[in-house]
């Protein structure tokens, strides 16, 4: 296998794809309470991450109506954000006929639903109550989610993080835009009174390093089949500019 000029050779990415996904996996075992299979829901009532949750909470528990709104919206108006910065990435490796980032874009979107489906099913593990119904006397924003909608990990933050991190390691120059959009997205998830700190934190781990793996192992391989899907609007774009070109010195 060729190396690639953007994730290095294949030795080097299966070593970092590795790396990333142990010390995703170590980080979530630490900060899962009451480990990984629970036969019970598990109610968090005291320690260090609920102390940060009811500082949080309480900080926002008394502003305007309106404020708890915005903070709702933006909640989600962050992974529209990302979401809409993954697509541009797509169309604009697409018009200029870049296949590895077309591929790239690509392969981000399917790091962000292999992190998601994770996330499922860690929840299903755990079982943890969410801070809304747990901690007595939480104040939270947001509607508190039904029973039986674990808190642990956060969707939101392995969603938004495995957006904000792959696209910034497909291309670095957005990391200054998309990790804090992705930091924001997690955080808010706090200040709304839907998790726990500790939930976000498992999330942004499980996002970052499910996304980073999945790109270095899948980014390269991709190139091929994205150009036998894309071919025809991959070859349109120079060939085109080719043309406005020579129609210009002529």
């Amino acid at each position: 296998m060729e190396t690639d000029p953007e994730f290095g050779g294949p030795g080097r990415r299966l070593l970092g794809a590795a790396a990333s996904l142990v010390v995703g996996a170590l980080l979530i075992v630490w900060l899962a309470p009451g480990g990984l299979v629970n036969d019970e829901p598990v109610h968090v009532v005291g320690g260090t991450s609920v102390d940060i949750y009811r500082s949080i909470t309480e900080r926002v528990a008394d502003t305007p109506s309106w404020f708890g709104h915005l903070l709702e919206l933006a909640t989600e108006g962050t992974l529209v954000i990302l979401g809409l910065i993954l697509l541009w990435v797509w169309w604009q490796g697409l018009r200029d006929g870049n296949a590895r980032r077309v591929a790239g874009a690509i392969v981000v979107g399917v790091g962000m639903l292999a992190a998601y489906g994770t996330s499922e099913g860690l929840k299903l593990l755990v079982d943890e109550e969410r801070p809304c119904r747990a901690v007595p006397g939480a104040e939270a924003l947001a509607e508190c989610p039904p029973v039986g909608d674990w808190s642990f990990p956060s969707n939101h933050s392995t969603l938004a993080v495995a957006l904000g991190v792959g696209l910034a390691v497909l291309l670095p120059r957005l990391a200054a835009l998309t990790l804090p959009l992705a930091a924001l997205g997690a955080l808010l998830r706090v200040m709304v009174g839907v998790h726990y700190p500790h939930d976000v934190v498992a999330g942004t781990a499980l996002g970052a390093s499910v996304a980073a793996a999945v790109l270095l192992l899948l980014g390269p391989l991709a190139v091929g089949p994205t150009t036998a899907v894309f071919g025809r609007w991959l070859n349109s774009r120079p060939t085109g500019q080719h043309r406005r070109t020579s129609g210009t010195r002529r």
